[in-house]
């Protein structure tokens, strides 16, 4: 039996703002709200995943993480600095401006969140 993520539901305090948000630093396309269902706004991640944002009250972030290879870690590093977004080393330290290089589930990793709380992962072996 093969099971597989097809979506998630990433909670948002704007779910338009978060989308456009995480779609930019990962270099995905946001193409706003879901046609049939507007209260999503979804980011194909690739071909087996998507992240539907939801605008909740009371949003609370999630962590998410994500397996890249080199070239797209130093690509998502280079727009994170672009943005002037905070990253950091440690999920509890997410804004020290660091790069993990001995991180326990690859060689390199690094923590960015958005304005909900969205802790996200960021991880690659060489």
């Amino acid at each position: 039996m093969t099971i597989s993520l097809n979506h998630t539901i990433v909670p948002a305090a704007d779910n338009e703002a978060a989308a456009r948000f995480f779609a930019g630093v990962m270099g995905l396309e946001c193409t706003g709200p879901h046609p049939h269902a507007a209260h999503f706004v979804p980011v194909k991640v690739n071909a087996g995943l998507t992240l539907d944002f939801m605008t909740v009250p009371d949003a609370r972030g999630h962590h998410l993480a994500f397996d890249v290879d080199p070239a797209t870690f130093d690509a998502v590093l280079a727009r994170l600095d672009e943005r002037n977004t905070p990253y950091g080393d440690h999920p509890a330290s997410p804004d020290n401006g660091r790069v993990d290089t001995g991180h326990p589930l690859g060689d390199r990793g690094l923590y960015f969140a958005d304005a909900t709380g969205n802790l996200y992962e960021v991880i690659s072996t060489e």
